[in-house]
């Protein structure tokens, strides 16, 4: 199988986005449809594609200004082509789109693929004592 990557919000299959971030994630289980709607459409989305039956198999989303910061998130990658590379075409993608922005740092964080991100430079932030966080209660 081949898959395109494509960084189109028209292509975004929505349901689909939903389905695998407040269903199947670990980080958004629970969250609402009305929730994602409004992070899509403040955000870059990012998905790729199988060229065969254009089903979405994999999802991503960068919340930037897009000038000096981004924030890479909800990245998802179907449990049916997981280990066939989509992941890593996906970052590249993503990547490929947010590099000629200029942008001084993107960040995101992960449970389980710093391995995945290592290859695109991702690394600890250098200053964790640095960095903040507020979260909702």
């Amino acid at each position: 199988m081949t898959y395109s990557f494509s960084a189109d919000p028209a292509r975004m299959d929505r349901d689909r986005v939903f389905s695998w971030i407040a269903e199947q994630s670990y980080w958004a289980q629970g969250r609402a449809r009305e929730t994602q709607e409004r992070a899509m459409d403040g955000s870059f989305n990012y998905g790729m594609f199988d060229d065969a039956s254009g089903e979405q198999v994999a999802y991503a989303r960068v919340v930037s200004d897009g000038a000096t910061f981004a924030w890479l998130c909800d990245v998802f990658v179907d449990e049916s082509v997981r280990g066939a590379g989509v992941g890593v075409a996906l970052i590249e993608g993503v990547c490929g789109h947010l590099d000629p922005m200029g942008l001084r740092r993107i960040m995101l964080a992960t449970r389980d693929a710093h391995g995945l991100y290592a290859k695109f430079g991702f690394g600890p932030v250098a200053d964790p004592e640095m960095w903040m966080a507020r979260t909702a209660p």
